[in-house]
């Protein structure tokens, strides 16, 4: 019986891969009345907004979290 709902699990996720590959963008090719796009960003901008900044972020909270353990010191 288990194989048979292994089976059954691969043929529906085999499906609905296979028709969201088929399937068309919904209106992507279309715009929208008083859409303004911007001009698109370059690579470093690209980079440092979703590379760049997300690292320095966490590197600012994981410095806020350690830095009262960081102050009392070592305890006797």
């Amino acid at each position: 019986m288990d194989k048979r709902n292994a089976l059954r699990a691969g043929a529906v996720s085999a499906t609905a891969t296979l028709m969201m590959l088929m399937s068309s963008p919904a209106m992507a090719l279309v715009r929208d009345d008083g859409d303004d796009p911007g001009s698109g960003l370059t690579v470093a901008q690209t980079l440092g907004l979703f590379v760049a900044l997300p690292i320095l972020m966490f590197v600012v909270i994981a410095g806020l979290v350690m830095l009262p353990s960081v102050t009392k010191g070592k305890k006797k």
